[in-house]
């Protein structure tokens, strides 16, 4: 079993942001999956889908703690799930990436990312699989906040289009050949 934690905050305001990345992200996989009966309340603060990639089963999530506590949302869905670390996978938005590139790491820090801080907080590790979705930097000192909840700008709609596209790419190599044949595909 994989869980694919994309990360976001809740709420309409935000779709289309680019903090929101990882949600666009694991809505566009979950009508993908076989056997999906859509999204629904997870045993904490999370959605969640169920269905199939291939013979592998996936688990979609989508928390509801806001970026800023994410790491909560992961730890439950651990425990209800009982999975290892190494098979959660959180997609997230990245501003040290151009926008539209993807990096599919095993481990590392939280490169200033709320989100991931929160994870590595709440599983004492940092020692899990995140595919990083660059959304650019093209933002004035002060205003990161304002930037990553900003909408994409139209001029970029085939950008992101093209880079949910890779990353459900990548989430379903990960799925039916395992993280290093998804790296190398992914990490071009």
């Amino acid at each position: 079993m994989y869980i694919f934690v994309g990360l976001g905050n809740i709420g309409r305001e935000y779709d289309g942001t680019r903090h929101n990345i990882g949600f666009a992200i694991v809505d566009a996989l979950e009508r993908d999956l076989s056997r999906s009966l859509g999204w629904r309340p997870g045993k904490g603060e999370y959605y969640y889908a169920k269905g199939m990639l291939g013979i592998e089963e996936i688990v979609l999530v989508k928390p509801t703690t806001y970026m800023n506590l994410s790491g909560r949302a992961v730890r439950d869905v651990m425990a209800f799930f009982k999975c290892e670390i190494s098979n959660v996978v959180i997609i997230c938005d990245d501003i040290a990436l151009p926008t539209g590139k993807l990096r599919l790491r095993l481990s590392g820090s939280d490169g200033g990312h709320n989100g991931l801080s929160s994870i590595i907080y709440e599983i004492g590790s940092d020692a899990y699989p995140r595919l990083r979705c660059g959304v650019g930097n093209n933002f004035h000192k002060g205003q990161q906040a304002n930037y990553v909840l900003g909408k994409f700008p139209p001029v970029e709609a085939t950008i992101v289009e093209d880079m949910i596209a890779g990353a459900i790419s990548g989430l379903k190599e990960i799925a039916k050949n395992g993280m290093e044949k998804a790296m190398n595909k992914v990490n071009v």
